[in-house]
């Protein structure tokens, strides 16, 4: 298990409010440090429609992970999001939208980028790839 962000001190960098806000506050109640995840491999939800990316880098430097959680709604009325790997989306037909939010950890230099991905309900045939895919050759 590892933490999320790397301590209580993220904040938002440079936000807009945008249409998909409800998302993100969501997913940012729920990873508030010292939230730790690990990937999951069993028991995972079958109608989740909602993933969040969390991409963390030096701020100006290299990318030290990608992360994907889906949301899990377990029926208790708490918000819950399980970690998945990148495969699991691909498999699930996630695509990536046009949302994102930037978070930013002064005090270890860290910044956090966080995009929305939804289940795809047209494209449900895997016949060609689209580059909107969580794929990391595409990824950047």
């Amino acid at each position: 298990m590892s933490a999320i962000f790397c301590c209580s001190g993220t904040q938002g960098y440079k936000n807009k409010t945008i249409s998909e806000e409800s998302k993100f506050r969501e997913f940012i109640t729920w990873v508030a440090f010292p939230k730790e995840s690990k990937i999951q491999t069993e028991d995972l939800p079958s109608t989740a429609t909602l993933a969040i990316q969390v991409v963390k880098q030096v701020n100006y430097g290299p990318l030290e992970n990608k992360r994907y959680f889906i949301h899990n709604s377990n029926g208790s009325g708490e918000t819950a999001f399980v970690e998945v790997a990148e495969q699991w989306l691909i498999n699930a037909n996630f695509q990536k939208l046009n949302a994102y939010k930037n978070y930013k950890c002064a005090t270890h230099n860290r910044f956090f980028e966080m995009n929305v991905y939804e289940k795809d309900p047209i494209n449900s045939h895997h016949w060609r790839a689209n580059v909107a895919r969580p794929a990391s050759q595409i990824d950047l």
